[in-house]
């Protein structure tokens, strides 16, 4: 078996920590350090051995000694804290880390005591090794995520972060699972289902769901006693700051620290309801009746969106003449063409909405001011509760349910331009007509952009060539590299070629088919260069120079 790439090692690394409550440069660390014992999955360990009531068989692999070593140290650090350590020997404050101190706790070996079943033995290991892997560890982390040179600041905003937060505590499931992962890392459990326990939600069954109202009033009740109960040891830290970075949906621990460094609300940020404003929009046109409410709301929507001044500037915009409905002897029949041409032009709207919506503060208050008005609601506030009960809903409806998120509608085409350029591209257009290519696979879904008319036409012609491929092949042909730019870094190989610069060369494969077959395939009539790598058995390349050229690698 293969050894870990030093990416999943991280990973394993994060994801142990996170359960644990731990630091996670001390593992990478101990990988480091320890080089023990060998594994039978061919990985060498952190240090860990059997202890108490564990196996030689429940620490024989890899994951295993992370998760050991990482519930070890935990049982080394509420040891020390029962034994009268205070947070200060713990954690240093001011840089962000483990002490000294502490790393020489870690390197001095531990066996968890009788009444850890999840803890084993740590190894004694060189304590001044130790202590320079972890900073090592720790400087790439803080490199990467470009975190601040002090952490003064963190205990401080931590509590301000957290006074702040019961006020916007809406039950949405990000903000539950948020809570419940802070009282199970405060409490040094697990498992969610050891926290609600902790709670004193009672399940008869297992498998059952917990009742929502029940579980919200436990959790904000555990709240108001986290900060009075705070003394900065380590495993609270790390509560409170998976706590913020779940809370605000943050990409890692290092991401809700730089976070932290400027003053942080725990407000429900307004884009946490564009799914739910999409919903409302999509709907639309399925339950759309030409009341006369239905058809105001969605009028002042137009007009809030265009920021138009008025009903009549409005009405003019979507190609009506507001004198109409003003005249003293109304055209019944005017009105009512006119009224059926409104409605086909505002539903016209809606439908591109969603693709025109850039989720700015105007276009948002527009369609929340649509869902006040469609459901006939007093206040901008009873829309936006509106809004955050349906996102509840969406979350746990099934799929084939009206509550469900429903599908996105695909884009309507525009008109196909007579000449391909760099500024018509469509990348869901085929390059040929009726073909099978699209801008989208020649340019890695619009990452590639050719740069000037001459790459575009490469591509057509290529498009063409290839096209005629498919068609004698019967069978659909994917694309993994046609057009590359000059500054990609795509790694050079025999299937990828300066050729792909120019946007005249394709590695692609063909499902059930080899490259050699393709190859075979194409070779007696294929008149631009082809190819194929065996150490890359499925692809096959393709160039569309004038020149016949063949190669095998």
């Amino acid at each position: 078996m293969g050894q870990l790439t030093p990416a999943q090692r991280h990973a394993l690394y994060i994801q142990e920590a996170t359960r644990s409550g731990i630091h996670k440069p001390i593992l990478a660390a101990l990988y480091q350090v320890q080089t023990q014992p060998s594994l039978t999955d061919g990985e060498t360990g952190l240090g860990i051995a059997p202890a108490n009531q564990t196996t030689l068989e429940q620490v024989d692999t890899f994951v295993a000694q992370i998760q050991y070593a990482a519930n070890t140290v935990r049982s080394l650090t509420h040891s020390l804290i029962a034994a009268g350590w205070t947070s200060v020997e713990l954690w240093n404050g001011e840089a962000g880390r483990y002490t000294d101190q502490f790393i020489e706790a870690i390197a001095a070996g531990y066996t968890a005591p009788l009444s850890d079943q999840s803890a084993a033995l740590l190894e004694a290991c060189d304590q001044t090794a130790l202590l320079q892997a972890y900073s090592d560890d720790l400087k790439v982390d803080a490199q990467i995520a470009q975190m601040p040179l002090s952490f003064s600041y963190l205990d401080a905003a931590l509590l301000a972060f957290l006074e702040a937060l019961p006020y916007s505590y809406f039950s949405l499931p990000h903000q539950r699972h948020a809570l419940l992962e802070l009282v199970r890392l405060w409490r040094q459990l697990d498992q969610h289902e050891d926290a609600i326990a902790l709670l004193d939600i009672e399940l008869a069954d297992p498998s059952a769901i917990v009742d929502d109202a029940k579980l919200d009033s436990a959790l904000r009740r555990f709240l108001l006693l986290v900060a009075p109960a705070y003394a900065g040891y380590p495993h609270q830290r790390e509560a409170l700051l998976r706590l913020t970075q779940l809370w605000q949906q943050l990409d890692s621990r290092e991401a809700a620290i730089v976070a932290l460094s400027k003053p942080l609300s725990p407000s429900l940020s307004f884009n946490s309801i564009d799914a739910a404003l999409m919903a409302v929009v999509q709907s639309l046109p399925y339950t759309y009746e030409g009341r006369g409410d239905q058809r105001n709301a969605l009028v002042e929507a137009f007009r809030l969106w265009h920021q138009l001044e008025s009903r009549s500037a409005t009405l003019i915009e979507l190609g009506i003449d507001p004198d109409l409905f003003t005249i003293e002897a109304p055209n019944q029949t005017a009105i009512a063409h006119a009224a059926a041409q409104l409605d086909q032009a505002l539903l016209d709207f809606m439908r591109r909405l969603p693709t025109l919506y850039r989720a700015t503060d105007r276009q948002r208050d527009a369609m929340l001011r649509l869902t006040q008005f469609w459901r006939s609601l007093s206040t901008p506030e009873q829309a936006l509760q509106s809004l955050l009960n349906d996102l509840k809903q969406m979350s746990t409806a099934r799929r084939d349910t009206p509550e469900a998120p429903p599908k996105p509608v695909p884009i309507t085409p525009s008109a196909r331009p007579d000449r391909w350029t760099p500024d018509t591209l469509q990348l869901y257009a085929a390059i040929v007509p009726n073909g099978s290519f699209t801008w989208a696979e020649a340019t890695a879904g619009g990452l590639q952009i050719p740069p000037n008319q001459a790459t575009v036409d490469a591509i057509v012609r290529l498009a063409q060539l290839i096209q005629q491929a498919r068609d004698r092949l019967g069978r659909p042909l994917h694309v993994t590299h046609w057009y590359l730019t000059a500054a990609s870094n795509v790694e050079r190989t025999a299937s990828v070629s300066r050729r792909h610069h120019l946007g005249d060369a394709l590695t692609f494969y063909c499902e059930g088919i080899t490259g050699a077959q393709l190859y075979w395939f194409l070779d007696p009539w294929w008149t631009g260069g082809l190819g194929y790598d065996a150490q890359l058995p499925l692809l096959c390349y393709v160039d569309a120079r004038r020149d016949r050229a063949r190669w095998q690698a």
